[in-house]
């Protein structure tokens, strides 16, 4: 089993839904960095989305679309200014037109560009997302993703280029396994060391901890005192 972080369960990030908001989003960063690798980027003259399954069902509901607008757009769902989503959305609508990771305008209608396949699921996994980019040559390249939950994101064939995983000094599965380190010869359990394993020292001295139960707290406080609440309708 492939080990994970206390910072991969609790992230930071723009919801409402782990695996139809922020996975989503941080699947098309990861189109766009791999159509930046493959030196396409600046060939870029049309890009278009496809939501399967879950994400088509139930995906303007959960503001998928919107997700995957703004991770086009180069926004990033730990750090964009939400207040302002709104208005980026608007005004895309309003231009028709898009600014791939703040660099490239290429035309877009949200209406045509983003496909939802209400009937239509993608075999591998429920939340299938594909993302494809017309060249100004006229060729088109598309990649896949799956959104599998908590703002996790793979593709079909991964698990083939996947890096050794990170043994951890204190592996824990299960509550019990942290029953039994306490009460075997180790005299000291530092409850930090799975986490320094994985992500280092330097985050562990950042006090990624303490940002993320600040961050949390805030966006309850935001709920709580904000006089008005809507959910889309279209």
């Amino acid at each position: 089993m492939e080990a994970i972080s206390i910072f991969d369960i609790f992230k930071i990030g723009v919801g409402p839904s782990s695996s139809h908001t922020m996975g989503p989003w941080r699947a098309a960063q990861q189109f766009l960095q791999w159509i930046e690798i493959q030196g396409y980027f600046h060939r870029i003259k049309g890009v278009r989305v496809d939501l399967y399954g879950s994400l088509a069902k139930t995906g303007k509901g959960h503001g998928t679309d919107i997700a995957v607008i703004l991770g086009l757009k180069g926004e990033d769902p730990v750090s964009c200014d939400t207040t302002h989503i709104s208005d980026q959305i608007a005004s895309i609508e309003s231009q028709q037109q898009l600014n791939l990771n703040a660099t490239l305008s290429v035309p877009f209608d949200r209406h045509r560009d983003i496909v939802f396949h209400f009937d239509e699921s993608l075999p591998f996994h429920p939340n299938g997302i594909s993302f494809s980019a017309t060249l100004d040559s006229g060729e088109t390249y598309a990649q896949t993703y799956y959104s599998v939950g908590g703002g996790f994101v793979v593709q079909e064939l991964q698990d083939t280029d996947r890096p050794e995983i990170t043994k951890l000094p204190f592996p824990l599965n299960a509550q019990t396994s942290c029953r039994t380190f306490a009460t075997s010869k180790v005299k000291r359990f530092p409850v930090s060391s799975g986490k320094t394993s994985l992500r280092g020292d330097q985050q562990m001295k950042s006090n990624q901890a303490s940002a993320n139960f600040g961050k949390h707290s805030s966006t309850v406080f935001t709920g709580v005192v904000t006089p008005r609440a809507f959910c889309p309708e279209d």
